[in-house]
């Protein structure tokens, strides 16, 4: 009996989502992302690629330009070197993020820290980020010794400036009346 191919592909997310181990043979489906936490499958054979393979797999050239995150299972983003390898087979490995650039920011969101690759990030992907719904929930910059700043899904916050930004999050329709 013969499988199509599609079969023959574990889709490590999948996986992640039924709570079953990834098998031991490839080939992979794999999710890679951009800035916008937009995301697209793609194939890899081998079970602990490195970074350079994940950023090859983007299309990201060249690759000296760009840097690759993997979010990890509490959704915390960590940066994987060129040279650095991840294990597909191991819990939670299933999303890469690729961002052209050479340095990462780090902000806090709702009180987890987090590594961020591009300069800029919106409100949508701070939602996205906290794992909330973007219809009911609002998200904030801390502006200290002031009041805090709205962010709205399309605004973009400048991560360069010196320091940490410190985001949160918080409901801001209700059904109450």
């Amino acid at each position: 009996m013969t499988f199509p191919i599609e079969d023959t592909i574990e889709d490590v997310q999948d996986a992640a989502r039924d709570g079953r181990a990834v098998r031991d043979q490839g080939p992979y489906r794999i999710a890679i992302g951009n800035d916008k936490l937009d995301y697209h499958k793609v194939v890899i054979d081998d079970p602990v690629p490195t970074g350079l393979q994940i950023l090859d797999l983007a299309n990201a050239r060249p690759t000296d330009e760009h840097i690759v995150f993997q979010m990890l299972a509490n959704g915390l983003l960590e940066e994987l070197r060129p040279d650095e390898t991840t294990d597909l087979r191991t819990a939670g490995v299933e999303k890469f993020l690729v961002f052209k650039s050479d340095r990462s920011f780090r902000l806090e969101l709702d009180g987890r820290v987090f590594e961020w690759g591009g300069t800029f990030i919106s409100g949508l992907t701070l939602k996205k980020l906290a794992q909330v719904d973007p219809a009911e929930y609002g998200v904030w910059l801390e502006v200290r010794g002031s009041e805090d700043r709205a962010i709205g899904n399309t605004d973009l916050v400048d991560l360069s400036a010196q320091g940490i930004e410190r985001f949160f999050t918080g409901i801001v329709k209700t059904t109450e009346g």
